[in-house]
């Protein structure tokens, strides 16, 4: 008996060695053509080769059972026209916008030009291959290969040298260089040789990505298991976000109170405070639209409660606040604690909705309220459930939800990987749901709200999420710490995210953790003036950071940069709706419209983006008197002063405390509310079209609805493009689409960087006169000497009736 034992013991411990050796595609079987693609049978797997799109092409391996992401990819194929050519050795697809060749022993991938050019291929020696349960794609790197994207993820804007790992993660006050983080967007974009393409990698377990990390030979993806399941597309790289915002899901339009100011903190309380906060706000004349609140608001940090003592009549608190002009917004986490006399304990139990052990035991962790149990969000009952639940907060006003502690976070930080979740029927473990737990609880969240709200619109913000998260939320950057480092980073991640599809995206401006000086907070707040989200929040036992904390001058640059931010909502506005409809982020990486220019990439000008399409964001550290920027591309105005500025060249110039480098493309079009007041929806009837001289052709969409329901996605609002032609020396507003009266009564063109001379034929009337975007600040320390004027001289004007239809203006 002994001796079988033995024999039993070694045959296992062979079959763990065989497991754990390296394994090839196996040896070529057959071949199969369908309508959408093809089937490659190996002897040890299948690859199934699908168009989506003409330049989009699924690659699957699969081993044995189908192991796949059921939540991330919402279309179904196109029809596309492809052939297919075999011989000995390889097959050819070719397709509409790129062909794609595929060696048979080994299986390799080779994506190609229809000149011909490698876009991207697999690593001639390597391929793919299989450890155990881990499989690895090896891709050869291509000479001055870049890579860019993946989601949340820190370090530079190019990632060509290192490693990263996704797996969600509670990572309080992470460090600059720090991964994993709080969510998983497995998607990136690769450039070189005058060519980019992206890989989506479909795959909820944890995964790994190396972009010639320690080597110089290959760029990898791998999974710890499941099928590997990835994307290939093929495209200049706005086409590229497109294309994967198309597969993944796009961000519908949020509700416009979302876009202004919110005022967080861990915590404002009692009541009285909370309201008091707003009432400062109106006070001192500063704009903004949302108090959040942190988990103080909660009885003993339960989800669903209110603190009898500091929050007795939370509905009429925020009936007052609404009176007040702002939204309420409330933290959501998703530990239920265990708690007798706890309705949603108790609710939570009886439906059967909590994440449990194989053994049926459900799954108690520790976390703010206690001991807790967490509701399964990849189970549709679990979700239904959740709605029911958030009624408590609908019923009472709330129209804003944050989910956080969604990685699951809980103390201890050791989530046991054998907890079983429903995955929408298809049972899986922690190692494959983790990642995709917080998408799941943002849809939830979402879907419960949208319900619960009817026909209003809500805001849903989260932490955590996997791709596709953008369909359901905005996203922000976690428990970052006040220093230069964390908030040039968080430019880089809001940048990141973007490139990743997720286009609603902010910071803690501020810094959450610890404390940050004066100047520290007035650059911040600068930069959040041109993020797609704009929140201060800081923690408990910190410094006070509301726009006035930090002394009056810091205060009137605050109030400067945030009243800014208000002026350019109809800029941004229509920002948004172009990255609903398409995809392409508010907050541009320069990558994107400069893809294959170097000096993006260089560390001296990789935090630059350009907020929308026109305008340009150099970010400079709070110490720094001068800053250094790279104009790409054509021709720039300084934002504040009209000075042009040839493109193509670098530059040093001096910018004082409360002047945030800034400047603005040629030939831009950008509309401005003149008259926006405190809060968004106090936007006056004067609308400012901001024309740059240029010259280049130009075209922007001017969007205006009601800011708050659906009733957009039935024709409910107003449309009007704008086109600016240097050639025909021209501005044309057409004639506006859809049922929505637009607000705006009067229509002031301000002409930048033209003269009298160039437009004195324009057949209206002509003013000259100066302009400024800020109030000059009036108490700072003389010693400095700033100038603290920021007026355009010269500036030249016209102002009409904006109810007209379609307007022409020649000069």
């Amino acid at each position: 008996m002994g001796v079988e034992l033995v024999k039993e013991s070694m045959a296992e411990l062979s079959n763990q060695v065989k497991t754990n050796r390296i394994k090839g595609p196996g040896i070529f079987q057959s071949l199969e053509v369908s309508d959408g693609g093809i089937r490659i049978s190996t002897d040890i797997e299948v690859f199934t080769v699908r168009f989506y799109r003409s330049n989009i092409v699924r690659i699957h391996h699969q081993t044995e059972e189908k192991d796949t992401n059921p939540f991330s990819v919402i279309e179904v194929p196109q029809e596309v026209n492809f052939t297919v050519e075999e011989n000995d050795d390889s097959i050819m697809i070719v397709g509409e916008e790129f062909d794609l060749a595929v060696r048979k022993n080994p299986i390799l991938f080779t994506f190609l030009t229809k000149e011909g050019k490698i876009i991207n291929q697999d690593e001639d020696g390597l391929g793919t291959e299989s450890q155990g349960d881990q499989t690895t794609v090896y891709k050869k790197l291509q000479k001055g290969e870049r890579f860019v994207g993946l989601g949340e993820k820190t370090g530079g804007l190019d990632r060509r040298g290192s490693g990263y790992q996704n797996w969600n993660t509670d990572h309080f006050a992470y460090e600059v260089e720090a991964d994993p983080l709080y969510s998983t967007i497995p998607f990136y974009i690769g450039v070189h040789n005058s060519l980019s393409y992206g890989i989506f990698v479909d795959n909820t377990y944890k995964s790994h990505f190396n972009f010639g990390a320690s080597n110089n030979r290959f760029s990898s993806f791998s999974t710890d298991a499941g099928d590997m399941d990835y994307y290939f597309f093929s495209g200049a790289v706005e086409e590229i976000i497109q294309s994967y915002t198309w597969l993944t899901g796009r961000m519908p339009m949020p509700p416009m109170w979302s876009l202004g100011y919110q005022q967080c903190r861990y915590s404002y309380y009692p009541d009285s405070e909370v309201v008091d906060v707003a009432k400062k706000f109106r006070t001192k004349e500063i704009p903004a639209d949302v108090i959040v609140l942190d988990i103080h608001h909660m009885d003993g940090f339960k989800i669903f409660s209110w603190d009898e003592k500091n929050f007795p009549n939370p509905k009429v608190m925020i009936q007052t606040l609404k009176d007040l002009g702002f939204e309420v917004v409330v933290i959501c986490d998703p530990g239920i604690k265990i708690e007798e006399n706890y309705k949603p304990y108790h609710s939570g139990v009886e439906n059967d909705i909590f994440i449990k052990y194989r053994d049926g035991q459900m799954y108690e962790g520790e976390v703010w309220p206690g001991w807790c149990h967490f509701p399964d969000f990849t189970k549709e009952e679990s979700r239904s459930w959740w709605k029911e639940m958030m009624k408590s907060y609908t019923d009472v006003g709330v129209k804003g939800f944050w989910n956080d502690m969604n990685e699951i976070a809980t103390w201890g930080q050791m989530l046991p990987e054998n907890i079983e979740f429903d995955m929408n029927g298809e049972t899986a473990t922690t190692r494959k749901a983790r990642n995709v737990y917080g998408l799941q609880m943002t849809q939830a969240s979402y879907e419960g709200a949208t319900a619960n709200l009817g026909n209003e619109r809500p805001f849903a913000l989260t932490r955590a999420g996997f791709s596709g998260v953008q369909r359901y939320s905005a996203m922000w950057t976690g428990d970052n710490v006040a220093n230069d480092d964390h908030m040039l980073l968080g430019v880089r991640l809001v940048s990141s995210l973007g490139l990743s599809g997720i286009a609603f995206a902010g910071y803690d401006v501020g810094g959450f953790v610890g404390n940050g000086d004066r100047k520290l907070f007035a650059r911040w707040i600068q930069l959040g003036a041109f993020s797609p989200m704009y929140r201060g929040h800081s923690m408990i036992n910190s410094h006070d950071s509301e726009p006035w904390s930090y002394g009056e001058e810091v205060e009137e640059i605050s109030a400067n940069y945030i009243k800014l931010r208000y002026k350019l909502l109809p800029y941004l506005y229509s920002c948004f709706l172009h990255a609903s409809e398409t995809g392409v982020p508010v907050v541009r990486s320069l990558a994107i419209d400069y893809t294959h220019d170097d000096q993006v990439y260089d560390q001296n000008f990789e935090n630059q983006y350009l907020f929308g399409p026109s305008i340009m964001v150099a970010p400079m550290k709070s110490d720094d008197q001068y800053a250094k920027v790279y104009l790409p591309g054509e021709s720039w105005f300084e934002f504040f002063t009209d000075e042009k500025y040839p493109g193509g060249q670098e530059m040093i110039k001096e910018y004082p405390l409360e002047k945030l480098p800034l400047f603005v493309k040629e030939s831009a079009i950008v509309p401005i509310y003149a008259e926006a007041g405190s809060n968004t929806r106090d936007v006056g009837a004067l609308l400012e079209l901001h024309l740059y001289n240029g010259t280049q052709s130009n075209f922007f969409e001017y969007y205006e609805d009601d800011g708050t329901s659906f009733d957009y996605r039935e024709g409910t609002f107003h449309r009007r493009s704008i086109s600016f032609s240097p050639e025909k020396k021209n501005l044309i507003l057409n004639t506006s689409t859809g049922s929505y009266p637009s607000k705006m009564k009067k229509l002031k063109l301000v002409f930048h960087g033209f003269t009298k001379e160039e437009i004195e034929v324009l057949d209206a009337q002509v003013k000259s006169e100066s302009y400024s975007f800020l109030t000059p600040i009036s108490n700072f320390d003389p010693v400095e000497k700033r100038e603290t004027k920021h007026e355009i001289e010269n500036v030249l004007t016209v102002t009409t009736d904006y109810q007209a239809d379609e307007m022409t203006f020649n000069w």
